[in-house]
């Protein structure tokens, strides 16, 4: 084991570079103008493969984002381990909000700064740190599958699953796009909510009207849609939409100062929803409104708005029916239309929540590979946001163990301003993963 560790460590530096000039790639598949830049991220991610002995190697796209994927392969008797990434990021949003340029990897007081330092180039570097530590004797068969479009919700995955099922189907899946409980405790996610959106339009007249001459007798469309919205929590900020799947999640302490910390709740604001907050987190149903579209300030004018649109965005608990949710969510909206304004629901997109049966001797291997490299016990934990993917893998690789790890903790941002990589949690998770692989390729067989 120790031999190993140092192996790892030996070859963190060159991984670091490799991530950083990843990071200098603004892979952002969402943005039509930078998709050329996701192929040349695709294409960096395939000559570090080459570099990494891997000989069969593939981009492939099934109308979407290109996709990697490299195999090398098992020892006669020895398992196959599928180690996923992704390598398209998020936008970064406005730059002047960076403390740093978000594609210019930047490290401060042990973090490296940057749009995908975690997520989720940080896994690919990763399954390169494990896979150099062995250099031309690995333990056990693996394919690095890298996909290119996660961020914008892995529309083609079940495409690419499908065309691509021999070259990917494996006894183990090892999927490095989740957090751990800190810097210095790592986790296993066994549980993950799943994801229902919708866009909803209220409509209450034809033309927009005076509103100090009509203001008091007619709605506006905008007053309307406040009031309809309002009305998917109860005062406690509990979901109040009818027919949602609710669950219990783990007794771990989450103590309210961290929850403080790690989110910046203004002074004065509380938590909404009751129950522990686990429960609140990874076992209920949440609904946020993450956007609306209406007169902006700047160009308002007294009138009384004749229609307005917002997007709901609704996570579904492990357990629950991602489009059932989401029929629950349309009727609820339908049906308490306020002054009997016209709702008009589009439905957006759908992901399945995922729980796994993390028992046996592969999950076993993992707590040990965990414990190795972290000195203490990891954490087995729900994530309250979605990873849709890993059902569809579930699905299409029915009888594959599947552990979900990742380099993110409270501190990563992921998404946000300031997406930032503790660079000891790299060396720890690279540790795990080279232990686990070796811990796979000993199992009795």
């Amino acid at each position: 084991m120790s031999d190993l560790v140092d192996q790892v460590k030996s070859v963190l530096p060159s991984v670091r570079a490799d991530l950083e000039d990843l990071v200098r790639i603004e892979s952002v598949w969402a943005d039509p103008d930078r998709r050329a830049e996701v192929h040349r991220s695709a294409e960096a991610v395939s000559k570090l493969l080459a570099q990494a002995g891997f000989h069969d190697i593939r981009t492939v796209s099934e109308g979407g984002a290109p996709a990697v994927i490299a195999r090398r392969p098992a020892p006669a008797g020895a398992p196959t381990v599928l180690l996923y990434a992704h390598h398209d990021v998020q936008p970064e949003g406005d730059p002047s909000q960076w403390a740093s340029p978000p594609f210019t990897p930047t490290e401060r007081d042990g973090r490296l700064y940057g749009r995908g330092t975690a997520d989720d180039k940080a896994g690919i570097a990763t399954h390169l740190a494990a896979i150099r530590a062995f250099g031309d004797d690995l333990p056990v068969g693996v394919t690095v599958f890298v996909e290119g479009e996660e961020e914008s919700g892995s529309p083609t995955l079940s495409a690419l699953l499908a065309a691509h099922r021999d070259l990917l189907a494996a006894d183990v899946i090892v999927i490095a796009d989740s957090d751990n409980w800190s810097t210095t405790t790592p986790s296993l996610t066994v549980s993950l909510r799943g994801l229902a959106d919708c866009v909803v339009e209220v409509a209450t007249l034809d033309h927009g009207l005076h509103s100090g001459m009509w203001g008091g007798v007619v709605p506006d469309a905008l007053s309307a849609l406040v009031r309809l919205l309002a009305s998917l929590h109860d005062d406690d900020g509990n979901v109040a939409v009818v027919g949602l799947h609710q669950g219990t999640a783990a007794d771990v302490d989450y103590p309210a100062d961290h929850i403080r910390k790690e989110t910046g709740i203004l002074d004065g604001v509380t938590e909404i929803g009751s129950g522990s907050v686990t429960d609140r987190l990874w076992a209920k149903p949440a609904i946020t409104v993450i956007g609306i579209d209406t007169t902006p300030i700047a160009k308002a004018s007294n009138t009384l708005i004749p229609s307005a649109r917002a997007k709901v965005s609704m996570r579904v608990a492990p357990g629950g029916d991602a489009r059932a949710h989401l029929a629950a969510l349309t009727r609820h909206l339908e049906e308490h239309a306020p002054w009997g304004a016209r709702v008009t629901v589009t439905a957006g997109d759908v992901g399945e929540p995922y729980a796994i049966a993390a028992n046996g001797p592969v999950y076993d291997a993992a707590r040990t590979a965990f414990r190795q490299a972290w000195g203490v016990d990891p954490i087995d934990t729900g994530v309250g946001g979605s990873i849709p993917f890993i059902a569809e893998f579930a699905n299409a690789f029915p009888d594959a163990k599947i552990l979900v790890t990742g380099v993110e903790d409270p501190a990563t941002q992921a998404h946000s301003v300031d997406e930032s990589l503790d660079l000891g949690v790299l060396e720890r998770a690279a540790t795990s993963e080279a232990l686990l692989l070796a811990a796979l390729g000993a199992l009795d067989r």
